[in-house]
């Protein structure tokens, strides 16, 4: 795996980022640390991204066990440390999967599966934040 980031130049703190899967992102920075607020910060990109895995492998988790989920969102909350690095101290992820007749005990097996074994976002940022999940499932 691998992403290139480039320098948007001297006028601001935007970087453009091309991963190694042809795609392009955007980061900036806030206007009190030179930046123009013009796309996402880093630490947000980091946090979007394990929402992102944790997402991905509670939908596959409940593929493969031939449950009917038709919808899957997760917000995630979290705080950060007040002193560089201002690492994540605490990560709380709020799933709200959506189907029909899925099990309530599918969708939080499925998000512990994920926390405990899939996800190497969430596995990384465990080594510093404390992780908490909530699970709401709801009928399609």
């Amino acid at each position: 795996m691998e992403s290139t980031i480039d320098w948007g130049g001297p006028e601001g703190m935007l970087f453009v980022a091309r991963t190694g899967s042809g795609h392009v992102t955007a980061m900036d920075g806030a206007p009190d640390g030179g930046g123009h607020n013009l796309a996402p910060r880093p630490m947000e990109m980091v946090l979007t991204g394990t929402g992102g895995c944790a997402a991905y492998d509670v939908v596959l988790i409940l593929k493969r066990g031939r449950h009917a989920v038709t919808g899957c969102q997760v917000k995630l909350t979290a705080e950060r440390a007040e002193a560089d690095p201002k690492v994540f101290t605490k990560i709380h992820f709020a799933f709200t999967v959506t189907g029909k007749g899925l099990p309530t005990a599918a969708v939080e097996r499925a998000v512990q599966l994920s926390h405990e074994k899939y996800c190497s976002a969430s596995a990384m940022l465990a080594k510093t934040a404390e992780i908490t999940h909530s699970t709401t499932v709801v009928e399609a």
